[in-house]
């Protein structure tokens, strides 16, 4: 039998949202990809934004369809807190989210960064679970506003945080620390001789958050399906009729594109070359409006084989983040340990298209453990502390 458009959908009344699942396992399989770019062809660096006159044209394709992971992921987290809020008090999701963020942050420190670069290296990578985490602490602290306040507060970061690109802090400066946290990519000097990387600046980050909780009534059960796909398909129009104004102006919201001379293939890779660290107005607008395009889509075709695996990666995220991560470094140590330095001083493959193919031949293998771990989430939910997994 169809679904009827003008009855809220079924997955939208306790329990999980299909769409919302399959989205996030979308971009978490995409997210694959880059990781996997990042394990096999590390020896061919990609700049940020990428540099459109020297880039291979399928890393920097490849790297465009993977800018989706990180906003539409940050933007559902903000969702889906709303979505608990609707079955616990104010006060249980606070504690909540404050458990979550400190959960993510205490991960990325002490698991992560020693899983990448191993237990003897100085640095702590402050990526994109510590920017989750720090985020899941902020909006705990923000839920208790007025649903128009956050729509303030959220745009009023997103759409102004690069008005302070130009402030830049010297490590010896007041305040350095804290700015390289919030808005500048950096290292800060720690005690013992450690260092921390602020790959994720998390101001902006914070935005998107805020936004993802404010747009979250549009899923309660009250909400038709066709209501809520008509607001997505509105918002989405509007964040790429923005970016595409925006871009072309060429004025504000990320550095100036360029045309490369008798290229047209990499004047269009200039023109979405988009900066993520910390993450532009403009990379925003586009990234999270096909997003918002991905959710209608996903949404229509849920009854969908794909949408219900898709559902799976999405139902235990943060279990295949950290599963496809030491998977990928034990292939590398391995391969490491039997052919040996093959890019300098790295272990790599000779050409992107063999990165394809460990990613097609890994989907399979990862899928497995994590729909066995998603069953056993939602099987067992007497066990407190699956809920932060």
């Amino acid at each position: 039998m169809g679904r009827n458009p003008g009855k809220p959908e079924e997955s939208a009344l306790p329990g999980r949202i299909a769409s919302i699942d399959a989205l996030r396992g979308l971009v978490m399989v995409l997210m694959l990809l880059d990781h996997l770019r990042e394990t096999w062809f590390l020896h061919v660096p990609v700049a940020d934004p990428i540099d459109a006159r020297t880039t291979l044209p399928a890393v920097a394709l490849a790297r465009l369809v993977v800018s989706l992971c990180a906003p539409i992921f940050v933007a559902l987290t903000g969702v889906a807190a709303f979505l608990f809020g609707t079955r616990h008090t104010l006060a249980e999701t606070r504690a909540y989210l404050l458990k979550r963020g400190l959960v993510l942050m205490v991960l990325e420190v002490i698991y992560l960064s020693e899983l990448y670069w191993g237990v003897a290296s100085p640095t702590l990578w402050l990526q994109v679970i510590w920017c989750s985490g720090v985020c899941m602490i902020v909006l705990a602290a923000l839920i208790g506003l007025p649903r128009p306040a956050l729509f303030a507060i959220g745009l009023l970061i997103v759409c102004g945080h690069n008005l302070l690109d130009p402030i830049h802090l010297q490590p010896d400066q007041p305040f350095f620390a804290v700015w390289a946290m919030l808005h500048q990519r950096d290292v800060i000097a720690l005690p013992l001789g450690l260092v921390a990387k602020t790959t994720y600046p998390v101001l902006p980050w914070i935005g998107v958050i805020v936004l993802g909780y404010a747009v979250g009534p549009w899923f309660l059960p009250g909400v038709t399906t066709r209501t809520r796909e008509r607001r997505f398909l509105a918002l989405s129009c509007l964040m790429l009729v923005a970016f595409a104004v925006l871009r072309l102006a060429n004025g504000y919201g990320d550095r100036p594109w360029f045309a490369v001379e008798g290229d047209a293939l990499r004047t269009t890779l200039s023109f979405l070359a988009l900066t993520k660290y910390p993450p532009s107005l403009l990379f925003l607008l586009l990234t999270l409006g096909v997003g918002a395009l991905l959710l209608v889509a996903l949404e229509r075709m849920r009854d969908a084989s794909f949408v219900s695996a898709l559902a799976v990666f999405g139902a235990a995220p943060l279990f295949f983040y950290l599963l496809h991560l030491t998977v990928l470094r034990l292939l590398y140590h391995g391969a490491a340990a039997i052919w040996g330095e093959t890019q300098g001083s790295v272990f790599g493959v000779a050409s992107y298209g063999w990165v394809l193919v460990w990613y097609a031949g890994l989907i399979v293998p990862l899928y497995w453990p994590t729909a066995w771990f998603s069953r056993f989430k939602a099987a067992r939910r007497d066990i407190e502390w699956l809920k932060y997994l």
